[in-house]
């Protein structure tokens, strides 16, 4: 199948990233929020990004006009009605996910793929939103922020998924460079599964004064040879993003690995959600 025009659901940060990387293969993307404001938004920070691409002598400047000219901010679902495939990138929350499922079935061709950006969700329970005749050709479609950098994608297919969908997924991330790992669907898939309850313990160890967050931090990278150290990559991700990933997981798995720590609910409760409030387990000055 051939993928000329995406319809991104969601222009946050991860929505803009998987904008900029298809319209940057050729394709033309519609950018959706409900609020055209936010839609602009989010293609004004995908023109940032590829601005500090030029800035930087990888990219010219007729390359970042031509991925800009591709992407359209929309604040319609109808905008979906000609999608060769649909991408879902919204809060990690299964009732908000399946309601925009339900209004874009409606709207899109019957050739459609719909692929979710979830990171922990079912895919079966995603599917569930939308007509039977449309589930072989749901699946997830995972991406790692920021998605211009990160090569990764997991596959996660549901139980109608057939085939042809995992094909097409398969070689729409080759097209964008993207290598492809595929998980069952099960709570927080492969990557998550893992990476949760490393925060988790790294959290405790906060709250329960091992060390600072600087400390537990620089344990990781300096010790472990991490990039990241946990405390740091959970503001990156968002923790209210981690709470509800954990949630997901203990709900679904159980066990006290996956259980939110009291400090974690503490900041989330307080507002204090990582770099994109400027305050989690560190403080980003904004």
């Amino acid at each position: 199948m051939s993928i000329n025009h995406v319809f991104v659901a969601g222009a946050g940060l991860m929505g803009h990233g998987i904008a900029q990387v298809h319209a940057a293969v050729g394709a033309s993307v519609s950018l959706y929020e409900p609020d055209l404001a936010r839609a602009v938004a989010g293609r004004d920070r995908i023109a940032a990004n590829l601005d500090r691409a030029v800035a930087k002598g990888k990219l010219d400047a007729a390359a970042r006009d031509a991925v800009l000219a591709r992407i359209t901010p929309v604040a319609d679902v109808r905008a979906a009605a000609d999608a060769d495939l649909v991408i879902e990138a919204v809060f990690e929350d299964e009732g908000v996910k399946t309601a925009l499922w339900a209004s874009i079935d409606a709207a899109a061709q019957a050739s459609a793929i719909f692929a979710s950006n979830t990171s922990s969700i079912s895919i079966d329970r995603l599917a569930a939103a939308t007509a039977p005749a449309r589930r072989p050709r749901f699946v997830g479609m995972h991406f790692f922020s920021p998605v211009p950098v990160m090569p990764l994608v997991e596959l996660i297919r549901g139980s109608a998924t057939d085939d042809a969908t995992e094909a097409a997924i398969r070689d729409l991330a080759a097209r964008l460079g993207k290598q492809v790992i595929v998980s069952a669907d099960t709570p927080g898939f492969i990557v998550n599964r893992i990476l949760m309850p490393l925060l988790t313990e790294a959290m405790h160890a906060f709250e329960e004064g091992v060390g600072t967050a600087v400390d537990i931090d620089t344990g990781a990278k300096v010790g472990l040879n991490h990039p990241m150290g946990p405390l740091e990559l959970a503001d990156f991700i968002g923790l209210d993003v981690c709470l509800g990933i954990m949630r997901v997981l203990e709900e679904g798995i159980g066990g006290p690995q996956f259980a939110p720590p009291q400090v974690l609910l503490d900041l989330v409760a307080a507002g204090h959600l990582g770099q994109k409030t400027g305050r989690g387990f560190h403080s980003y000055p904004r």
